[in-house]
């Protein structure tokens, strides 16, 4: 029998998704588990894994179709035994990150009872069709049931664009907007393009970054503050045990187990660092989980270390070097991508000592590591040579005030300099 597979739900508030690329084509073998396809969308960018073992029998939605969560994308063959655990498998993997019951369940695919146009269309269609001038009531849908999609409203605004008249020009003026994979317009000048210069297209996981931090640093009040720490006690004490960490835990220990550990504690000083914004209210998160930006081949992705406040040095140097190792190489599950609260960057490893971080909105904060260089310092009134680091926080106005965003980067700064060459990991 086929087994349709359902366009997943990856995270909470998420109404729709991107087909970044499918990793299998028809005709081919797929086992339980084995990745299917990317999808991005304005949260996360993900690996589908499949609900079973068996042969890609149809495609339903080609690669850079955006289409509601809950939609066919494609028809697997499978075995009479499997049947009924393929049906329970594709259910539970729309179902795997459903929101919880606090928080408003995602439009369906099929077109809702009428309720104005907040109920006809999704957030990202209208938002759209507003940037674009379109009436998304003039429209008819090629959606289930009739629905409008974001196709639909581009698809008016070229036909729009292609009425207006065109500025000749020697040298080409390119468009000063361009469309994020969620749907939103990221704006800015417009490039001047010369006969000689060449474009490279925007792949989906660069226009998802692009719209995300359009979106991010248009919607939320960054705020940004930086303090130097001394971290000479840590440099010695990584010096020391690096080696016998390598033979014994089968990784390397590097100084971001050490900023993650020290930002925990900062979140437990500073609940309000932990939490999320939304809109009319403020979500205090109880877990704290901890993301990582890690740049790919494919670009910037934040997996989650969960409950990062229960792990000690060895265990978090284990996370999160698994957690980079499998996003370099594209295994990344959604799980792994999703229910962050707060993000770390060790920016410091492409040799940066000082830079404005965009937030990962929803969340409230994300900070920094800087280098660590060695500078003079004056210490007891005399000069000494120290191993100093920047740590750079940019932090949501709307949530935090300058106070609290000192006490925290001021706790992050105690705990990095309370580590000695003596101080146990374990």
């Amino acid at each position: 029998m086929a087994q349709t597979v359902l366009m997943p739900q990856l995270g909470e508030s998420v109404t729709e998704g991107t087909i970044g690329q499918w990793l299998k084509k028809v005709g081919d073998s797929v086992d339980k588990y084995e990745s299917l396809l990317e999808v991005l969308t304005d949260k996360v960018n993900a690996e589908v894994p499949s609900p079973v073992a068996g042969k890609i029998a149809k495609i339903l939605v080609e690669d850079g179709q955006t289409v509601p969560i809950g939609t066919p994308i494609c028809e697997i063959e499978v075995s009479g035994g499997q049947a009924e655990e393929a049906s329970t498998a594709a259910a539970a993997s729309v179902k795997a990150d459903e929101p919880k019951a606090e928080t408003p369940a995602a439009p369906a695919a099929t077109t809702q009872a009428d309720d104005g146009q907040r109920g006809r269309y999704s957030p990202a269609v209208r938002r759209l069709a507003q940037e674009r001038g379109i009436d998304p009531g003039s429209l008819t849908g090629t959606g289930a049931g009739g629905r409008v999609t974001r196709d639909d409203v581009l698809s008016a605004s070229d036909a729009h664009a292609s009425e207006a008249p065109k500025a000749p020009s020697k040298a080409h003026v390119a468009p000063s907007q361009s469309t994020g994979a969620a749907g939103t317009m990221v704006s800015g000048a417009p490039a001047v393009i010369d006969d000689e210069d060449t474009l490279e297209p925007l792949n989906n996981v660069r226009k998802v970054i692009a719209e995300r931090m359009v979106r991010s640093k248009q919607t939320v009040p960054h705020a940004w503050l930086m303090v130097e720490v001394d971290v000479t006690g840590l440099v010695a004490l990584r010096e020391r045990l690096k080696e016998e960490f390598k033979a014994r835990e089968g990784v390397s220990l590097t100084f971001m187990p050490f900023m993650i550990r020290a930002v925990v504690s900062a979140l437990r000083a500073v609940p309000s660092m932990n939490a999320q914004w939304n809109g009319d209210s403020i979500v205090m998160k109880k877990r704290i989980n901890v993301g990582m930006a890690a740049a790919t081949e494919r670009g910037l992705i934040v997996p989650v270390i969960k409950d990062a406040d229960q792990k000690n040095i060895v265990g978090l140097a284990k996370s999160s070097q698994d957690l980079v190792k499998r996003a370099r190489n594209g295994r990344l599950t959604m799980d792994d991508l999703s229910g962050g609260t707060f993000t770390v960057d060790n920016t410091g490893a492409v040799g940066t000592v000082l830079t404005y971080p965009v937030i990962n909105a929803p969340e409230v904060g994300i900070v920094t590591m800087e280098s660590i260089v060695k500078r003079p310092v004056v210490m007891n009134d005399m000069i000494a040579i120290r191993s100093m680091v920047n740590v750079c926080l940019s932090f949501d106005h709307r949530v935090v005030d300058g106070a609290e965003a000192g006490q925290f980067v001021r706790t992050i700064k105690t705990e990095l300099e309370a580590i000695t060459p003596n101080t146990s990991i374990y």
